[in-house]
């Protein structure tokens, strides 16, 4: 008979994928290592990186608490965050890229909430910046409670955000296609997941000229998919959900 996976209760595992750019990665990881909550391993995932991330990471890495997994050859950001899944023995993930940045309360404020309310996953406010994060845009609005006809309408949740209880979220999986993010968001509203938005301003996602996301026409398409493919939606609902998609992304840039 297989035995459930056991975690340690109170810590929290951090996944970090990283792929080559390793220019704002000592950042990230100091932003994990100021947190107030203490109780956190950081498991930094090397997806077949042509540089030395090791070497790169030296000095941070005399911290016990975090962690490098070497991947052999690039397979990308969804595969290298199930392997950080895999590897991790907390009981709540984390998700953080090595480019973002987090508030120094962060753990610890959303876990509290988290342990109050019981439930199985939660993500917060953040805010946008460029080159200083000093210059930080407004605070990114929050929907108090997800459900799956929500998120259709559009993803309202950064990753670098999201906390789960894994004892609750035994199916978090990053599926193999581009927003793998949201479509895992997506499949664990589906699957009943309670998903809990906070107001607080917790961390700081760093915008890049050449990120994926900025690419407008190519997220419409993979949002299409994700409609038709992943959630296999009926035609006219998909189309119905992109009207939503094109009003939401109007009201953000107004």
């Amino acid at each position: 008979m297989l035995q459930e996976p056991r975690y340690v209760d109170e810590r929290v595992s951090v996944i970090m994928p990283v792929y080559n750019d390793i220019r704002y990665i000592r950042e990230a990881i100091l932003s994990v290592s100021c947190q107030t909550y203490r109780a956190w391993e950081l498991i930094v995932v090397d997806d077949g990186s042509q540089q030395n991330i090791e070497t790169a990471l030296t000095p941070l890495l005399q911290d016990v608490r975090i962690h490098v997994v070497r991947l052999e050859r690039n397979q990308g950001v969804a595969n290298a965050r199930n392997v950080g899944i895999q590897q991790a023995t907390g009981r709540y993930i984390a998700f953080l890229d090595s480019d973002d940045v987090w508030l120094p309360d962060k753990l610890e404020r959303q876990l509290q909430f988290m342990r109050k309310t019981k439930v199985a996953m939660t993500y917060t406010s953040y805010r946008r910046f460029y080159h200083n994060i000093q210059d930080a845009g407004k605070p990114v609005s929050i929907v108090p409670q997800v459900t799956y006809d929500r998120l259709l309408k559009g993803n309202c949740i950064g990753c670098l955000t999201v906390m789960v209880d894994r004892l609750q979220c035994t199916s978090l999986y990053m599926p193999m296609v581009p927003h793998e993010d949201y479509v895992a968001w997506l499949n664990l509203a589906k699957a009943g997941v309670r998903i809990y938005g906070m107001t607080d301003d917790l961390a700081r996602y760093r915008v890049r000229e050449n990120s994926l996301s900025a690419n407008k026409l190519k997220s419409l398409l993979w949002t299409w998919r994700v409609y038709r493919n992943s959630q296999q939606l009926p035609m006219l609902r998909s189309l119905g959900y992109m009207v939503h998609y094109f009003v939401r992304g109007i009201r953000k840039r107004v």
